[in-house]
């Protein structure tokens, strides 16, 4: 591995992105398919793209990245936390304003478990008195 490749993984309820960055022309590929196709909606894009656009760095490098798990959201958070820990680990600099958006801060929301004899986590059977 060269010195100029950096390597993170970013995370997301149960999703999980393997990001690998290396100096390039702006190309981000996920799953071995391109950005535009893997996620289809232009929020998803926009969040995936955000650490880039807060450091100013679009098309400096190019992104191989890795998502497996959870629904395409929680994937695109986990490649955002990903992005977000390569580009720190590039230059160390960047920390303050990924830290001040909120970008390496690992999202720890998780699914709660349904509770047996309830109709969910939350959610009760009604109450009846008689």
């Amino acid at each position: 591995m060269s010195i100029n490749k950096f390597y993170a993984t970013g995370k997301r309820k149960t999703a999980v992105a393997r990001v690998w960055m290396s100096p390039g022309t702006g190309l981000i590929t996920v799953n071995r398919r391109p950005i535009e196709t893997y996620f289809g909606r232009d929020t998803l894009k926009l969040v995936v793209r955000q650490p880039l656009s807060l450091t100013n760095t679009n098309g400096q490098f190019d992104f191989y990245i890795l998502a497996s798990g959870g629904g395409v959201s929680g994937q695109a958070g986990a490649v955002r936390h990903g992005i977000a820990k390569a580009l720190q680990g590039y230059d160390t600099s960047l920390r303050g304003v990924l830290k001040k958006a909120g970008l390496l801060t690992r999202d720890a929301r998780e699914k709660e478990r349904k509770k047996y004899g309830q109709k969910g986590a939350r959610a009760r059977y009604q109450y009846s008195k008689r």
